[in-house]
């Protein structure tokens, strides 16, 4: 597995995670209302941004380089 195709598998992933988990704390916290949930919520979702934006950066740098 190539560092292109490891990253492409890796980030996907760590994305959906994140925001997946972002968007689970935000509605404990709409049940709830404890303070915790609404940081951790908006703490992934954050997350999930940078990540975004890192993978953008890392695609691009590694334009060139083969999936294999």
């Amino acid at each position: 597995m190539s560092l292109k195709t490891f990253h492409i598998v890796f980030v996907t992933a760590s994305v959906l995670l994140a925001f997946g988990f972002g968007v689970w704390s935000i509605m404990a916290w709409l049940d709830s209302h404890r303070a915790v949930d609404l940081v951790l919520g908006v703490g992934s979702l954050l997350a999930g941004v940078g990540l975004v934006i890192y993978g953008r950066y890392v695609f691009r740098k590694l334009k060139n380089i083969s999936y294999l």
